[in-house]
């Protein structure tokens, strides 16, 4: 929708824009249901090989609408009535997750590496987004809050299933009991950045590009044995590297992996089935 723009390249590299920057990409209606529509189109496109995710203007997201937070002193819905995924937080809408923790979710439904190039500030939902990507390039001055504790909530868009995978649970607590806001620079000696740059932007552009040069099945194998990584047993995460390497070995994109090394030349890829 008009929240939230999506591009495809012909490198293969899928950019989706957050595209509310006139109120720092704040999460309200429209927005959930764009970030999650844009998550399951990208999800569904076969040519996709990498995704940027990243936020127009000031800032990546700076977290739920105020407009919200208004609704919530008078005793409303958090929209004043409409319809809204925040209102129906039990219901489970998209597999495990229900609307809102969708937005961070889809992320992972990705079968592709996604980048998040973020700026400006990523504060409560907005983190909590952030943290759905595979990877986070910041700005060394960047804001980040586990802001839901100001407001009397907790962290509700996958939060804290995706800190703990990042961060030490006494890390997790004190941000989340706090509430306060830290740098760029701490996320990366936390755990919750990737890489500190100061173009994300460009930086997670390159490194995309450099992903969809590689071989798409191989790429798509690697984000599902990562995401089982952090759910499975030892023993079930064995099996699953097995199974993935014996679909990949004499394969047509891994046989041209190994010739265009061995060629010295560009490969030249097809593309996975859709799903």
């Amino acid at each position: 929708n008009e929240r939230v723009k999506v591009t495809i390249g012909e490198d293969g590299v899928a950019e989706v824009r957050l595209s509310r920057p006139d109120k720092m990409n704040a999460l309200d209606a429209a927005m959930f249901q764009g970030i999650v529509a844009a998550g399951e189109q990208v999800q569904r496109d076969p040519r996709v090989r990498a995704v940027v995710l990243c936020g127009e203007g000031r800032a990546f997201c700076a977290g739920l609408d105020m407009g919200r937070f208004g609704n919530m002193a008078e005793g409303k819905s958090s929209t004043g009535g409409e319809a809204d995924p925040i209102d129906r937080l039990t219901a489970r809408t998209h597999g495990i997750a229900n609307a809102a923790q969708q937005v961070a979710m889809v992320w992972r439904d990705v079968p592709v590496p996604v980048i998040a190039a973020v700026h400006g500030v990523a504060f409560g939902g907005g983190f909590q987004l952030a943290l759905g990507a595979d990877l986070r390039f910041v700005t060394p001055d960047l804001k980040m809050s586990v802001m839901e504790i100001k407001w009397g909530l907790v962290p509700d868009m996958a939060g804290l299933v995706l800190m703990c995978e990042l961060a030490r649970n006494d890390v997790v607590r004190e941000l989340t009991y706090s509430g306060r806001v830290f740098s760029g620079e701490e996320a990366l000696k936390l755990g919750f950045a990737t890489r500190v740059c100061a173009d994300p932007y460009a930086e997670a552009l390159a490194f995309a590009r450099e992903v969809a040069g590689r071989n798409p099945d191989a790429i798509r194998a690697d984000k599902r044995l990562l995401n089982a990584a952090q759910s499975e047993d030892a023993a079930t995460l064995l099996m699953a590297e097995s199974v993935e390497q014996t679909k990949l070995i004499g394969s047509p994109n891994q046989v041209e992996a190994v010739k265009a090394n061995l060629e010295k030349r560009a490969p030249k890829f097809k593309d996975p089935a859709a799903g």
